[in-house]
């Protein structure tokens, strides 16, 4: 009996383990083909993961469910980075620009676009970035760097759209404009 529940076991196991490389493979598939087909269908994902349509489907009920967990997948990768990065080093506009920045090279890498489907999470989704870059910004307000004018979750808010705005400028132009508008917004009042 306990051989049986052994292999059984081991049965599941191997199951499972197959179970998460399709999805893995699946996720991955699905940021890259998606990269450079937004409108790609989930067969177009399945066949570049080397798995069945219905292997798809039995990791993700929908093409929109896909599409959430792409964003989902992205954003805590883009997370991790942001984890390895030294935001209480130099100024907090520093921090501000390296968080920024650090988000859109992401981006390039990783060109999906935004989704209908996965755009009704987003805000959610972006909570812990807002999160840290309100955070940075309290840090700007607090040592006379930034603006104690404006209340600091709006002005990361100001910030991420600005972000989310620059992407549509020419490439050249995009970082210079978005650094010198974000300077703008943030610096502490100057004395009259």
């Amino acid at each position: 009996m306990t051989e049986i529940n052994q292999t059984t076991g081991g049965t599941t196991r191997r199951r499972r383990a197959d179970a998460d490389r399709s999805r893995t493979a699946t996720l991955q598939a699905a940021i890259s083909v998606l990269a450079d087909t937004p409108e790609a269908s989930v067969e177009t994902i399945a066949t570049a993961a080397g798995v069945t349509r219905q292997t798809v489907y039995a990791h993700f009920p929908s093409r929109d469910a896909l599409l959430i967990a792409v964003a989902d997948h992205l954003t805590t990768e883009l997370l991790a980075e942001y984890e390895q990065l030294d935001l209480e080093a130099g100024t907090a506009m520093d921090a501000v620009l390296l968080l920024i920045d650090t988000g859109r090279t992401f981006f390039k890498r990783h060109p999906v676009q935004l989704y209908p489907a996965a755009a009704t999470d987003d805000q959610q989704r972006h909570q812990p970035i807002k999160d840290l870059l309100t955070k940075t910004i309290r840090r700007g307000q607090r040592n006379g760097e930034f603006t104690k004018a404006l209340p600091a979750t709006w002005l990361a808010d100001a910030t991420i759209a600005l972000a989310h705005t620059a992407a549509n400028l020419p490439p050249r132009k995009s970082t210079p404009t978005l650094h010198t508008t974000l300077h703008r917004l943030l610096q502490a009042d100057q004395p009259t």
